[in-house]
């Protein structure tokens, strides 16, 4: 009788792990696509932190800033400076519009191009400067969006 039990509850345990992704595929093709361009007249524009530079804005794309998995543009005027900071969560970034030198703490700055794609380790400070043109950043965030400055050493 026992082996009858543990080979009932093996049957189970595949019927459950073969099943779950056919439902997670269900509830995922019910989500509606996102196509946006960083110029798209729908975006809605937010603002920034306190701490970044005037005319700082941010577009939610996909997701919700105070949960976990969420898409934004991040764009900054032409020749701003954004401030050492980090975030709690990892970062995956692809510059789509402007030239952005980005430096993370300990390491040599780096020139994003368009096109170019980045990748900034949760909690890891990092600065940036933008480029003679407005910069655009897709970023997306694995955990909920936030930025936290980092206090400069005088």
């Amino acid at each position: 009788m026992e082996v009858f039990t543990k080979i009932f509850n093996l049957k189970v345990l595949l019927v459950l792990i073969i099943s779950f992704p056919v439902v997670a595929q269900e509830k995922n093709a019910n989500e509606k696509s996102v196509m946006l361009e960083h110029n798209d007249p729908t975006l809605e524009w937010g603002g920034c932190p306190d701490f970044m530079p005037e005319g700082c804005e941010i577009a939610v794309l996909h997701g919700d800033p105070a949960e976990k998995n969420v898409d934004v543009f991040f764009k900054v005027p032409a020749n701003s400076e954004i401030p050492n900071h980090y975030h709690t969560s990892v970062e995956r970034m692809i510059l789509v519009a402007g030239e952005l030198e980005v430096t993370y703490e300990g390491e040599q700055p780096k020139t994003l191009k368009v096109g170019s794609y980045a990748f900034g380790p949760a909690g890891k400070p990092h600065s940036a400067k933008c480029g003679d043109s407005p910069c655009v950043l897709f970023i997306g965030f694995e955990e909920p969006l936030d930025a936290i400055p980092v206090a400069t050493k005088n």
